[in-house]
Parts: C-alpha cells; structure tokens; sequence
C-alpha cells in the first residue's frame, strides 16, 4: 500500500521560510516524476514543482521560481520543498503526489491529473 506522508508545513509571517517533507512507504522510487501540488481554499489545486528521479529535471510554476526548490533523497525515498521568502499568497494546503509522468518529460509533469499517488496534506499559512 502507497502511503505519502507529508510533513513541515506551520505557520510563518511573510518573507519567511518552511521545508516540507514527503515520505514515501510501500513505493519504490522510479522513473516518474515526483511533485508538489496546493491548493488554496476556494481554488483548485495546482502544480507547485515536480523533479525527475535523479534530480536533473525540474519545473517550478512561474509564481514560486527563484523562491522554491524541489529536492530528492532516493535513499531516504524522501521529496522536500524548500520555501523561502513566503508570500500571502502562498497560503494553502500542499500536497505530495507520486508516480508522475515518465522521466518527468512532457507538459504534464505539473498537472495533478498525471499524477497517481497522493499524501493527505500539510497547511502552510503565510501571516502579511
């Protein structure tokens, strides 16, 4: 049984930091992208930033790049978030979702629909 078990999300004021982690249990990591989704309240849920197996790939949304950074540490089967100068805006609960696209090639790889796995959740709320 796939389980994701997301974890570091709190609560900061603006232009401050948080590092989320996703842990994965009964799932190898392999050839598919691994990704970070939110989704505010009242909104849908959106791709944050997906990373290939070996790390090489990566793909941000436009409103976080050059503030956050996807890592990976297969021998942990871990994902992390690294977010730095938090916005508002940024309130939202964040997902972590498994078995993306092949290679992380192609334009789904931020698209919660070519994703198959995904953890419950963990609230990040950015105080202005």
């Amino acid at each position: 049984q796939v389980q994701l078990a997301e974890s570091g999300g709190g609560s900061v004021q603006a232009g401050g930091s948080l590092r989320l982690s996703c842990a994965a249990s009964g799932y190898t990591f392999g050839s598919r992208c691994m990704g970070w989704f939110r989704q505010a309240a009242g909104k849908e849920r959106e791709g944050v930033a997906a990373i290939s197996y070996g790390g090489g790939l990566t793909d941000y949304a436009a409103s976080v790049k050059g503030r956050f950074t996807i890592s990976r540490d297969n021998a942990k089967n871990t994902v992390y978030l690294q977010m730095n100068s938090l916005k508002a805006e940024d309130t939202a609960m964040y997902y972590c979702a498994a078995e993306g696209p092949l290679y992380c090639s192609g334009s789904g790889r931020l698209l919660p629909s070519d994703y198959a796995y995904w953890g419950q959740g963990t609230q990040v709320t950015v105080s202005s």
